[in-house]
Order: structure tokens, then C-alpha cells, then sequence
């Protein structure tokens, strides 16, 4: 998993790295109420109104899923691999049209979340960037810098 907790993985007992980003954020219980605030932003925000149409209604297993991913993500429990293996995000997404659009919708939301969610200022923008970086990767749009750096073509 290419998480932001990679030169901080979980000590060989299986407990978190006291320095990852899970410990700093405050572990499980931070990054449900981070996940929580980020689709309410969804449900709430005039530009994220699309980003909202690609979720279905009820949001419950996609929290879920969510909140094992950053969690694992931010050098947690291995929760989400345990469970639904690679997160292959990219394979995952490819069937929703995303683009800048699109990207920054998603990093509106996430961004208000952090502020509201993460009081500590370098761990906000440390993620902030990490998100960022990631949300760019997840564009599929033609002519998006990932695959354009490797000389893929995006069909749509």
C-alpha cells in the first residue's frame, strides 16, 4: 500500500509507530470523525454536488470502507488490505469520470474536514499534501499528468 505512513511502518509487534500520522491524528477514532466530516462537506457543497452523484445514496459501507483505508493509510491497523486485499485505487475508480473537476471537489471536501478534524497545523498540511499528491494520481481525464509522464492513453 503506497500510504503516507510508509518510512513509519507499525513496529514488529504489530502495534503503530508512535511518530505515524494514525498515532498523531488520534488514531480509529479521529479518522472516523475525519471520514464523517468529508461526506458531509460532500452532502453539503454546491461543487462537490457531482463528486456526491458518484456515491451511492446511502454512504454507510463506503465510510466504512473509507475509514479502514486511511487508517491502514496513515500507518493503523492493516485493516483495509486484510479485508479487500491492494487498495488499486486507480482500478477501483476508473469507472467514474475524474478530472480536475473533480479532483478539487474531493480536496474541498477533505481539506474543510482536516481543518475542522486535525488541530495539530504541519499534521494538517502534511496530509493536505499527501491527499493532494493522491487525488491528482486518481485523475483518468485525457492528457492527466500521470499518464501522460508514462505515456499512457486514457480511453473514454
Amino acid at each position: 500500500m503506497n500510504d503516507i505512513a510508509e518510512q513509519k511502518r507499525p513496529e514488529a509487534d504489530g502495534a503503530p509507530d508512535i511518530a505515524s500520522p494514525f498515532v498523531r491524528i488520534g488514531g480509529a477514532k479521529s479518522i472516523d470523525r475525519l471520514v464523517e466530516v468529508f461526506y458531509a462537506r460532500m452532502d453539503r457543497l454546491p461543487e462537490a454536488r457531482a463528486l456526491r452523484a458518484m456515491h451511492a445514496p446511502d454512504l454507510t459501507a463506503t465510510k466504512d470502507v473509507l475509514k479502514r483505508y486511511l487508517g491502514e493509510w496513515m500507518g493503523g491497523p492493516k485493516l483495509y488490505s486484510a479485508e479487500r486485499g491492494h487498495p488499486r485505487l486507480r482500478m477501483r475508480h476508473v469507472r467514474f469520470k475524474i478530472g480536475e473537476a473533480e479532483r478539487d471537489a474531493w480536496l474541498s471536501c477533505m481539506g474543510g474536514a482536516l481543518e475542522e478534524v486535525v488541530a495539530d497545523q504541519s499534521l494538517r498540511d502534511e496530509l493536505y499534501a499527501a491527499f493532494a499528491r493522491l487525488a491528482d494520481w486518481m485523475r483518468n481525464d485525457p492528457g492527466n499528468p500521470h499518464d501522460r509522464q508514462h505515456g499512457r492513453q486514457v480511453l473514454r
